[in-house]
């Protein structure tokens, strides 16, 4: 019986020390695969500026960031206006607007953010594309679609009879509350008409 154990144990050990080494290559082998394997990745809020500021130039926009560890990275843009309205600190990846933007004229730009090895030109990681949005000011006054509208109406007609219907826009965003709206108002001839808000 003694012998019978004794050769038991004499086979489990090789099968032991087996999965031992079995189980120390696959920690080296996923140690050495996250060595290799990095993931990397662009970091940012969405970028936006006011239309029209009236602080001293450049105005910062926003900053460029990735997970990218190099001491030699370089930040670059690309794309609309790059490097003449808009510019990027190579090192810092912070934005900046070198013109007073306004929203009427351009409400958004598209540019390409990257991130290169400066000592050799090679993308350290893929490039990516982000918008710069131009937040509206009320700036703009509305204006008549035309300079004259002409209005009849028959005599002896009933109050609130209609009589023409005007029209004006205006140029700042719809989307922001009260920046386009507008309203109507009788300057003279009052005692005689009226005008709703919708002209």
């Amino acid at each position: 019986m003694s012998h019978l154990i004794l050769l038991f144990s004499l086979f489990l050990a090789p099968a032991f020390a087996d999965e031992g080494s079995q189980k120390s290559a696959q920690n080296l082998c996923s140690n050495d695969v996250s060595h290799r394997r990095q993931k990397r990745d662009w970091i940012w809020n969405q970028m936006h500026i006011k239309e029209e500021i009236d602080t001293p130039l450049p105005h910062h926009v926003g900053k460029i960031t990735s997970s990218v560890r190099n001491n030699n990275a370089k930040y670059i843009i690309e794309g609309e206006y790059a490097n003449t309205i808009f510019k990027v600190e190579e090192t810092s990846g912070d934005v900046y607007a070198f013109e007073r933007l306004d929203r009427e004229k351009k409400a958004e730009y598209e540019l390409t953010a990257l991130i290169i090895d400066r000592t050799n030109n090679r993308s350290l990681e893929r490039p990516s594309k982000f918008i710069i949005k131009v937040y509206d000011i009320n700036d703009n006054a509305p204006v008549f679609v035309q300079k004259v509208f002409n209005g009849s109406v028959p005599e002896m007609s009933p109050v609130g009879t209609s009589v023409t219907k005007v029209t004006a826009v205006d140029a700042d965003d719809p989307t922001v509350s009260g920046h386009a709206t507008v309203t109507y108002e009788v300057t003279t001839g009052g005692e005689y008409f009226s005008i709703d808000d919708s002209g």
